[in-house]
């Protein structure tokens, strides 16, 4: 077992016994920013924290570079359908949960608070054999299988988005979200981080981001519709995905109407680029879906086309509420956006109706939420 050890959180004295609260999620930025989120609150509460996950995923990077200290320990993906690794699965699952429980054992943990992602199962049920509180928060729409194994036998359930079928006793509380996103006042921070990117202040600003991976067909369909984007004065930062800056993909300028087009490969603060943008294009992860509502960015979502469908679930609500538009992937070409992207990005009325809908459509203090249901039952 390896461990990587970030700064020591921030506890404070008193005569109560500080509570040590691990969290568990991994594999993609949908588990993981969540876990952060939380994490920071319980920090900022005086709660000592570890976060738990595999060297194999996104928190092996992400978790330490938010100072939040991380143990790595064994998991893996549960098979999908019947293969050879399925009848593997028993001692390897054997492996992972004596794995876990001794980690949760060292550490001296009060309660395990977890998101999904394979990593969670063997934790779920190594902290049910200790006997140990379980806390667990459903990032999207439709529950992964970690996550309907921890609710079993969890404590409290928490999920992002109603109608998510974990129980009846689960409670929505929206998606724990960093302060710099829920806090975020897009009007104030607009001029600053239109300047950062190199954008102008006065035409509209079209944000692209397929997530942190990436999207292929909604790049694609930008670049070939860039042109005319550009010449309809509709400035555009396009967030690619890392490594995926190519030669086509070149800073441009129209030089009629001075619009720029700005690729990028990673935006590491999300919160700037929603600030500098009037309208963005992206996936529904959870993620993307509730940021853009609390923080009142109109957006395009492109839900992914494979699946469990739950990127589709995930963006019923915001739809329904009018602050977003769906299109599925197929429709999602350089002719839609050109036809309907054009007129809602020059259209502020249209802009400030959507935005007014999509702040009422999450709470933005679920981090807040979970945080201190996480101290209570460790308490």
């Amino acid at each position: 077992m390896t461990t990587q050890n970030g700064p020591a959180a921030d506890v404070s004295s008193g005569p109560e016994k500080v509570r040590h609260i691990a969290l568990v999620g991994g594999g993609t930025a949908g588990h993981t920013s969540p876990l952060i989120a939380t994490a920071q609150q319980l920090v900022n509460s005086g709660v000592r924290v570890t976060a738990l996950g595999t060297s194999r995923g996104l928190e092996s990077r992400v978790v330490p570079d938010a100072g939040i200290p991380l143990e790595l320990i064994e998991a893996g993906p549960l098979p999908r359908r019947p293969n050879l690794d399925l009848f593997a699965l028993p001692v390897r699952l054997l492996r992972w949960v004596r794995s876990a429980k001794q980690t949760l054992q060292r550490l001296q943990v009060d309660a395990v608070v977890g998101y999904g992602g394979y990593v969670s199962t063997p934790v779920y049920l190594a902290a049910k054999q200790l006997k140990l509180p379980i806390l667990v928060h459903e990032q999207n729409a439709v529950p992964g299988v970690a996550n309907k194994v921890g609710a079993r036998f969890a404590e409290r359930v928490f999920a992002t988005f109603p109608g998510t079928e974990l129980g009846d006793s689960a409670q929505i509380i929206g998606l724990p979200l960093r302060a710099a996103i829920a806090d975020l006042d897009r009007e104030a921070a607009r001029p600053a981080a239109r300047e950062a990117f190199g954008l102008g202040e006065d035409q509209p600003v079209l944000l692209v981001s397929g997530g942190s991976q990436g999207a292929a067909s909604i790049n694609a369909a930008v670049l070939q519709a860039r042109d005319a984007l550009l010449a309809a004065g509709v400035q555009v930062l396009h967030v690619l995905g890392p490594d995926k800056l190519t030669e086509e993909h070149r800073s441009i300028t129209d030089p009629e109407t001075g619009a720029g087009y700005h690729p990028i490969g990673f935006v590491d603060m999300m919160q700037d680029a929603y600030a500098a943008a009037d309208l963005m294009i992206g996936r529904s992860g959870a993620g993307t879906v509730v940021e853009t509502a609390v923080v009142g960015l109109p957006t395009v979502l492109v839900p992914l086309p494979h699946g469990n469908g739950e990127q589709v679930r995930n963006a019923e609500s915001l739809v329904r509420a009018g602050g977003a538009r769906l299109v599925e992937d197929s429709a999602f070409t350089a002719t839609w956006i050109e036809a309907e992207v054009i007129d809602m990005v020059k259209n502020p009325e249209l802009l400030q109706q959507m935005s007014t809908a999509a702040k009422a459509s999450f709470p933005s203090d679920a981090a807040e939420v979970l945080a201190r249901a996480a101290v209570a039952v460790a308490r």
